[in-house]
């Protein structure tokens, strides 16, 4: 029974998003972000990402996956001769579920629900990040987060804190959720 209420609490990645304002909507954004997502999965830097490397990652963010599931979504995305995805292969791969997940056919239910989709959003987010569930990122927290990421970061204390410095506006050396949602959407990328 306890294993039953464990494995239900447990992310998984078989669920539907509940919202589409997971997809990102500017390609500027959108291109930024998934070079950065697949640099992060890219561990070893040779410029693919295997199945496995996405699993390992999708594991230390608590997310159950399927190899066999995972290969077989991802399999047609690999260019013959490869071991992995290219970013080419990778941003196709986004593309396509996001084509699949959410659809471009509602497009005016999404405008109108897209604030409250976007809070829920934030609000998931957050979470992430929040480990302890108390309503405020610590620094301990985001470099847990980092470190399982494998970023440099989370291992530089340091770093970590003037993070959360930059992002405290009352200054009481954690992030709540109201900090953490003026810092996401304040970020804007400039283009030329």
């Amino acid at each position: 029974m306890a294993a039953a209420a464990d494995s239900e609490r447990k992310r998984t990645l078989n669920r539907r998003p509940s919202s589409s304002s997971f997809r990102l909507r500017c390609s500027s954004l959108n291109s930024l972000r998934l070079r950065r997502v697949f640099d992060i999965f890219d561990k070893n830097r040779d410029g693919l990402i295997t199945v496995q490397e996405i699993h390992q990652a999708l594991a230390r963010l608590g997310l159950e996956t399927d190899v066999s599931d995972l290969d077989s979504t991802i399999r047609s995305f690999i260019k013959s001769g490869n071991i992995g995805l290219t970013y080419d292969g990778f941003v196709a791969l986004h593309e396509s579920l996001d084509q699949r997940l959410f659809g471009l056919d509602m497009e005016v239910e999404e405008e109108v629900a897209e604030e409250d989709e976007s809070e829920s959003d934030l609000t998931e987010a957050f979470k992430v990040f929040d480990e302890d569930g108390d309503g405020y990122i610590s620094a301990e927290e985001l470099q847990a987060v980092l470190g399982k990421l494998g970023l440099p970061e989370g291992r530089e204390i340091d770093r970590v804190e003037k993070m959360i410095c930059c992002v405290d506006q009352n200054h009481d050396g954690r992030v709540d959720f109201f900090e953490f949602k003026h810092m996401m959407q304040s970020v804007v990328v400039r283009t030329s």
